[in-house]
């Protein structure tokens, strides 16, 4: 019998219910997937809080990877068997198999472990577009600001970043945290809890400020990322941890220096699927051939949803966290 974590209400992680699930025959253009592994993202939380609505009842997990079991009509390029990985809508990758568009699937190289892959599709297509596609004026040499530096995008962020040239400051809150992302290649660290991180910023760029900003956190971290930036230089609200960014206020980008802010979305980047595939195949070349390293730092069993919610929530975890099948 399949099971899947759902959720009836918004709320806390005690919301969360693991049960048994009726998965059917997929239909035109869909397959039914069998999960070897999922990855629990920062993400799922604010579909379960309601940030992002969603009707309800409803699965939760955006970020999976299986084997093909079935295969519907009108389905090409994927036959049963296959190893895939995927991330995106819809919700339900918290299951053991499930019935889901083929379009939104990714084969999966031979190389890559089904472990390895939901623990970084998400988040490793998310470093590669934000590093990639977010400021076209970036180039080596440059400087960047990356909060929550050893966090699961964090840490593949820092290794692509340094692939790129670039000189990577980290923010983190602990030295736990700070030793991991140091071992990723993060050049500088600032303890955001202790230490004034637009001063801390300037003192490290000589006064000048960073070219971009990689801000995950959102309404705490926010008005201090602004004051991060160098002239024209880019923030990118990546992420909201602490809540939703504030209103923009377009005269205080102009006193900042000019400069830039946006709030892209993943779903906006892998839309396209050649643009998709160019960034998974980045992305899985550079792990495949040990330039990036993936950290798995915490694995749950799916009925252990909820504890892995309030681990995450209360940034008790490092690196990549999975739920193994």
């Amino acid at each position: 019998m399949a099971h899947a974590v759902r959720f009836y209400e918004t709320g806390g992680p005690e919301v969360l219910r693991y049960e048994q699930v009726q998965v059917g025959e997929p239909g035109p253009g869909q397959v039914r997937v069998r999960h070897v592994a999922v990855g629990l993202n920062f993400a799922d939380t604010y579909f379960r809080l309601g940030y992002y609505p969603v009707p309800v009842p409803n699965g939760m997990g955006v970020e999976a990877s299986g084997v093909i079991e079935a295969v519907g009509d009108n389905v090409n390029g994927f036959a049963i068997g296959d190893r895939v990985t995927y991330t995106g809508s819809p919700l339900g990758a918290y299951s053991t198999e499930r019935v889901m568009p083929a379009a939104s699937l990714i084969k999966l190289p031979v190389d890559i472990d089904h472990k390895t892959a939901a623990a970084s599709t998400m988040r490793g297509l998310s470093a590669a577009y934000w590093l990639l596609k977010t400021n076209p004026w970036m180039k080596a040499g440059d400087t960047i600001l990356l909060h929550a530096a050893a966090g699961g995008v964090g840490l593949i962020a820092v290794q692509w970043a340094k692939l790129l040239g670039l000189r990577v400051i980290g923010t983190v809150s602990s030295e736990e945290k700070a030793e991991l992302a140091r071992a990723h290649g993060c050049d500088e660290i600032i303890f955001y809890r202790r230490e004034d991180v637009p001063n801390r910023v300037r003192e490290l760029t000589g006064g000048e400020g960073v070219t971009t900003v990689f801000d995950t956190v959102g309404k705490d971290t926010f008005e201090g990322s602004l004051k991060s930036l160098k002239r024209r230089g880019v923030l990118v609200g990546c992420g909201t941890a602490s809540g939703p960014f504030p209103p923009i206020d377009a005269l205080q980008l102009a006193i900042q220096g000019s400069v830039y802010f946006q709030r892209p979305a993943l779903a906006d980047y892998i839309a396209d699927p050649a643009e998709r595939a160019e960034l998974a195949g980045a992305l899985f070349e550079h792990v495949a051939n040990g330039r990036i390293k993936i950290e798995i730092n915490q694995r749950y069993a799916l009925e252990d949803a909820v504890q892995a919610h309030r681990d995450l929530e209360a940034g008790k975890t490092t690196g990549s966290s999975i739920f193994v099948i």
